[in-house]
C-alpha cells in the first residue's frame, strides 16, 4: 500500500429538507387546516479513528465527500427523513487543521475517538408549526438551512514513542531491523529509506514503539530531501535515537546538521531527551572510536554509546535501556504535571489522563 501522509479534502455537510405547504383534502371537511411537515435535518460529518488504517492514501483519489440531504416534509404531517451522517474513517494519529493549516481543528489519538467536522442543515418547518389561534390557515413553510462546507486538511503524524533520526545512510533502518521484528529496506546508499517505518521492541517487559524517518539533510526545515516531509512523524515521540556514523569526514558537524535541523523545524523537537549513538564502531579501531565518543561527551556533556547496528553488537541493549529509562521519566514528569493541573482545577478528565498514564508507566 502506498504511504501518503498528507491530503486537502472538501467537506459538504447534507442541507435540511424543506418543510411542506399543505392542508388536509378530506371529504365533507370544508376547513381541514394545514397538516404540512418538517423536513428532515441534513447529514453531519464526522471522522473516526481507526487503527487498521496507517496512511491517508484514500484520501487522494476522492477529495470531495457530501453527507446527505434531509427530505423535504410532506403533508398528513409527514415528517422528512433526517439525511444519512457520513462517517469517514482516519488513522489514528490524524490531525485535522484548516484550510490555511495555521490551527488544529482536531487530534484523533485513539482509535474509536469520533469529531464531528461539519454539521448537517437543519429542516424547514412545514405550515403546521405556524398554525395559531388567530391564523387558522397559515400559509408560510420555511426551507431548510444549509449544511456547513469547509476545505481541510488531514496530517498524519504517526504515534510512536521512539524516533530515530540521523543524516542519510547512518544506520537508522539497521538498528530498526536487528532491535524489532521491523523488515526495512537497508542498502549501502543514501535515502533507502523513503517512508517512514514502525517496529516494536521489548525492553524490560515494557513495549515501545520505534519509529524510523527518512534520513535529514542541511536545509531539511525548507523542504530539502526527505525529512522535511516526515520531521511530523516524530513530533509525539518522547525520546529521539540520533544516530551517527563514525565514517563521516567532521562527525561532530554532522551531528550538529541535524541538530540544526530539529532547531530550525520547530515544535520543540530539538529540547525532547536524546540518546547519542555512534554507529559503525567495527570499521576503526577501539581506541580511536573511544577518542570520538569522549570528544562528544566532552562538548555535549550527555551519554554517548558506540555500536555496531551491523554486527547486533552487545551495547546495543545498552541504548535500548537508556532509552526505556529516558522514556519512563518523560511519563513520571507528565503524570506530575497532570497531578498538579488536578490539584489547582479538579477535572475530571485530568484524573482520567492521569489513570491511563499509571497504566502505561506499571
Amino acid at each position: 500500500m502506498k504511504f501518503l501522509d498528507r491530503a486537502k479534502i472538501f467537506l459538504k455537510a447534507g442541507d435540511g429538507g424543506d418543510g411542506c405547504l399543505s392542508f388536509r383534502h378530506e371529504k365533507f371537511l370544508e376547513y381541514g387546516g394545514p397538516d404540512g411537515g418538517d423536513g428532515g435535518n441534513g447529514g453531519s460529518i464526522y471522522f473516526e479513528g481507526v487503527n487498521h488504517l496507517n496512511t491517508l492514501i484514500d484520501y487522494r483519489y476522492q477529495q470531495h465527500f457530501k453527507a446527505q440531504r434531509g427530505e423535504n416534509g410532506r403533508g398528513a404531517n409527514c415528517y422528512g427523513a433526517k439525511g444519512k451522517d457520513l462517517i469517514l474513517k482516519v488513522p489514528v494519529g490524524t490531525e485535522i487543521l484548516d484550510e490555511s493549516r495555521e490551527y488544529v481543528l482536531a487530534d484523533i489519538v485513539e482509535e474509536g475517538q469520533v469529531f464531528m467536522i461539519a454539521k448537517g442543515g437543519k429542516g424547514g418547518r412545514g405550515n403546521t408549526k405556524f398554525k395559531s389561534s388567530t391564523n387558522q390557515a397559515p400559509r408560510r413553510a420555511d426551507k431548510g438551512t444549509t449544511g456547513e462546507e469547509l476545505w481541510v486538511w488531514l496530517q498524519l503524524k504517526l504515534i510512536a514513542d521512539v524516533g530515530l533520526i540521523g543524516l542519510p545512510n547512518a544506520g537508522k533502518s539497521t538498528f530498526l531491523s536487528v532491535t524489532t521484528r521491523a523488515k526495512p529496506k537497508v542498502a549501502d546508499y543514501p535515502f533507502t529509506t523513503i517512508i517512514p517505518q514502525l517496529g516494536v521492541v521489548n525492553i524490560n517487559r515494557r513495549e515501545l514503539v520505534l519509529a524510523d524517518i527518512p534520513g535529514l539533510i542541511e536545509g531539511a526545515h525548507e523542504g530539502k530531501g526527505l525529512g522535511d516531509k516526515f520531521l511530523a512523524h516524530v513530533e509525539r515521540c518522547r525520546v529521539l535515537i540520533h544516530i551517527v556514523d563514525i565514517n563521516q569526514k567532521d562527525i561532530l558537524e554532522a551531528y550538529e546538521k541535524v541538530r540544526s535541523e530539529l532547531q530550525m523545524y520547530g515544535c520543540d523537537l530539538d529540547k525532547k531527551p536524546e540518546v547519542i549513538v555512534i554507529n559503525k564502531a567495527d570499521i576503526v579501531d577501539d581506541e580511536l572510536a573511544e577518542w570520538i565518543q569522549n570528544d562528544f561527551i566532552k562538548k555535549y556533556n550527555k551519554k554517548v554509546f558506540l555500536i555496531s547496528a551491523f554486527n547486533k553488537d552487545d551495547r546495543v541493549n545498552a541504548v535500548l535501556q537508556e532509552v526505556e529509562r529516558l522514556h519512563s521519566e518523560c511519563l513520571q514528569s507528565e503524570l506530575d504535571e497532570m497531578q498538579k493541573d488536578l490539584e489547582t482545577n479538579s477535572f475530571t478528565e485530568t484524573e482520567e489522563n492521569i489513570a491511563s498514564f499509571g497504566e502505561e508507566i506499571l
